[in-house]
């Protein structure tokens, strides 16, 4: 009975970076003559579902779910933000997708705590998230490297981190609140 909700959390884990992989972000901003524009950004809801599910779900769930995620993109179906297969391991996305790694280990040692306080979410989730980012720019480092494209190195730091940092630290604030009244049942996991 135990394997069995183990295999049910895995599969709620997958299914939910699944979708939120789908879903971009768009923000609605109001402009002259009553128009509505859509400003585009650069980022999905992968980040903040997965700090979500790792503040619920046991590491090792969410590990073994992300891991899945990451073999089915590779081998199976075109699943990541831009495309999928083995050939995207060449791309520097992939740095990024290997950075959820120390992310989801170090968003789940928040939930260890016996009382939740939204300061020491911020904290964390923010050391969190520049660990994911440090983690693709060593992989864009070592894609360079081996490649010997030293020139695309920058441009890959700011289109890759620079340019989306910022998304995914502005994500943190509201994300710190909506766990706020889930507290209870991120402390007793």
């Amino acid at each position: 009975m135990q394997n069995f909700i183990k295999i049910i959390e895995i599969l709620i884990c997958l299914q939910s970076i699944f979708i939120s992989t789908m879903i971009p972000i768009f923000i609605k901003i109001p402009y002259k003559d009553n128009l509505i524009i859509n400003l585009d950004s650069p980022i999905t809801l992968q980040l903040p579902t997965i700090i979500l599910i790792s503040l619920f779900f046991k590491r090792n769930i969410v590990f073994y779910a992300y891991t899945i995620y990451l073999f089915i993109g590779l081998f199976a179906l075109p699943i990541f933000h831009q495309g999928g297969s083995l050939g995207y391991m060449l791309t520097p996305n992939f740095g990024y997708l290997l950075g959820m790694y120390p992310l989801i280990k170090i968003i789940n040692d928040v939930s260890v705590i016996r009382r939740f306080r939204i300061i020491f979410f911020l904290k964390r989730a923010t050391i969190a998230v520049l660990w994911m980012h440090l983690t693709g720019i060593i992989y864009s480092l070592i894609h360079s490297i081996f490649f010997k494209q030293f020139d695309l190195f920058l441009y890959n730091i700011g289109n890759y981190s620079l340019g989306k940092i910022g998304y995914h630290l502005f994500l943190l604030i509201p994300l710190a609140f909506l766990i706020k009244p889930f507290e209870s049942l991120i402390t007793k996991k």
